[in-house]
């Protein structure tokens, strides 16, 4: 079996003191199991004192996003040096926000998926459709493209990295894709990967959008489906930890 992981992007939500108390609730809460591993990507502010409330725990800690380059002349960017300096193992790569809101083309997403490896960090990389692309048919198309661009960047592979498959039209709407219809997807990414590269079948692919307690135990049925990228539902700590019970009893 492969092991399971959930991870929680905070997005921008929290002050310092939410931050805190919300990680803090999650190292009490989680003990751990080699099986499943719990994840936080707060805002980047708030790293290190998430950080310190999670030191002991067997919480992980990650970010949600760093910059294609190590250093230089780049206002406002965060390396992925520095985030590995204040304890984070993980860096959300690519997520559809980042995509739309902030035109990271499936290049950009490549070269930030190799700069998260050459900074010692695990990338949790986002890939997904439109509500538009599904309805015309181009789901495969869509995310065949950008997985792609991950193979061809990747001359030294893609082992060490996460897949995050999020259809865009089910985060934050409500909406979740059924378990079958995620199940479908995640064998066309695993398929995918084994046609690249068989040693590649074995890279773990989370299920995003719209992942609660209630739903997460039938997506974690799926045979494909190694875990969760959870947004609103990872900013309340019953309800991320609940989902963490999930992935436990998979």
């Amino acid at each position: 079996m492969r092991p399971k992981l959930v991870v929680g992007n905070w997005k921008l939500n929290t002050r310092r003191d939410e931050a805190q108390a919300l990680a803090q609730a999650l190292a009490a809460g989680w003990s751990g199991s080699a099986q499943v591993r719990l994840v936080v990507c707060p805002p980047a502010v708030h790293i290190p004192v998430v950080a310190a409330a999670l030191e002991g725990s067997r919480v992980a800690l990650g970010a949600q996003n760093l910059a294609e380059q190590p250093e230089g002349a780049f206002t406002g960017e965060i390396a992925g040096e520095m985030l590995a300096d204040y304890g984070c193992g993980f860096v959300i790569v690519g997520h559809s926000e980042r995509r739309a809101l902030f035109g990271e083309t499936n290049a950009v997403v490549a070269s930030k998926m190799l700069r998260a490896l050459d900074s010692g960090l695990t990338p949790i990389v986002c890939i997904g459709e439109t509500l538009a692309e599904r309805e015309a048919g181009q789901v495969e198309a869509v995310i065949g493209a950008q997985l792609d661009a991950l193979v061809a960047a990747a001359t030294a592979g893609l082992a060490g990295i996460v897949l995050a498959y999020e259809p865009i039209w089910a985060i934050g709407t409500g909406q979740t894709a059924s378990p079958a219809q995620a199940q479908a997807v995640h064998a066309f990414i695993r398929g995918r990967l084994s046609a690249a590269n068989p040693a590649w079948a074995d890279v773990p692919v989370l299920y995003g959008g719209s992942v609660k307690a209630d739903n997460a135990a039938s997506l974690f049925a799926e045979q494909d489906i190694d875990g969760a990228l959870v947004g609103g539902a990872s900013l309340a700590a019953d309800d991320f930890l609940a989902i963490g019970q999930q992935a436990l009893q998979a």
